[in-house]
């Protein structure tokens, strides 16, 4: 069956950092070590820097991305993405809107039910089955975006009440674009509706990224995800950007050596390892087909790559991005 693409978009890249390179020093370096990062991510043309929400060693979401906007002066920056179990919806808002009027509207703002394990059992976070999970992120959507719009907000649902509340301030961005992602129906549905910018990612149920993970992570896998969004986008599917965090780019003469050697660990074989839409492996040339052979197939135009391909990646995004 074929799968039905939203209306192309120009190739944008994002850098995903949660801490300075080389890991933290414990020292007052480690803030301009970050700021450096940032403008670093600005200056090779990568379009916004973001940051994962997570209580194991990495740097808090909020002020991290506050410093990386003061760092810049053109770069987006965004969280890929809040966890909605850590943060109440109204106070969330708050923060996201003064970010935005702080960076001069340069906020993406991503949300996720949450998902990692460890994070929820060290912090003695009650972990809630999924479903319940992405109740809460979905009534949290319709209070933030309430709250980012005009006129006090009246909400009574399940998991929040909000009564009369006035957002303030209000973003500079007349829309401020939602990123929300997955690899579930449910949430990419959700997503499909909701969000400006819908990101493509392996389902993370285990609450860990290990070999489960690779079954997701095929082609098949992804054609069935598009076929998910479009169902659920109706009118809007052609709007849609669509957004994929790459976990593994490398530069390399040998792909196939370099795919057969890292693929059983992410539960994959080779060949499908070098099809799946998180893993880029080959020469500068090899990568830049590969990414326009991954709109053209999956309509993938927003790639996010991790900070360790910073400079790897840099020819890459010199020779695709806005085209």
């Amino acid at each position: 069956m074929s799968v039905r693409l939203p209306r192309p978009k120009p190739f944008r890249f994002s850098i995903q950092a949660s801490a300075p390179p080389g890991g933290f020093t414990g020292t007052s370096a480690d803030g301009p070590a970050w700021r450096d990062l940032a403008r670093r991510t600005e200056d090779l043309g990568y379009s916004s820097l973001t940051i994962a929400d997570h209580l194991d060693e990495q740097f808090a979401a909020t002020p991290a991305i506050v410093s990386a906007a003061e760092a810049t002066t053109t770069l987006l920056i965004g969280t890929l993405v809040w966890c909605n179990d850590y943060h109440h919806p109204a106070v969330l808002a708050k923060e996201a809107a003064t970010i935005d009027v702080l960076s001069g509207g340069r906020l993406e703002f991503g949300l996720g039910a949450g998902w990692m394990t460890t994070d929820y059992e060290q912090a003695g976070i009650n972990l809630d089955r999924p479903g319940v999970r992405i109740d809460r992120m979905a009534e949290a959507i319709t209070i933030i975006k309430g709250l980012f719009g005009a006129g006090p907000v009246d909400f009574t649902g399940e998991h929040y009440s909000i009564t009369g509340l006035e957002g303030t301030p209000k973003p500079v961005q007349a829309r401020v674009p939602f990123l929300i992602g997955g690899g579930g129906r449910r949430v990419l549905s959700i997503a499909a509706r909701e969000a400006d910018i819908v990101g493509i990612n392996v389902a993370l149920t285990a609450g860990v990224i290990d070999a489960t993970a690779g079954p997701n992570a095929t082609a098949e896998a992804t054609d069935e995800k598009l076929r998910w969004i479009a169902e659920a986008a109706g009118d809007r599917y052609d709007d849609l950007e669509l957004q994929t965090r790459v976990h593994l780019a490398v530069v390399t003469d040998d792909r196939q050596s370099f795919a057969d050697a890292v693929a059983p660990a992410l539960g994959l074989t080779g060949a499908q390892a070098l099809e799946s839409p998180h893993a880029l492996a080959g020469t500068v040339e090899q990568l830049c087909d590969t990414i326009v052979e991954r709109r053209e197939r999956f309509g993938l135009s927003y790639v996010t790559v991790g900070a360790d391909a910073i400079d790897a990646m840099a020819p890459v995004v010199a020779r695709l991005a806005g085209t």
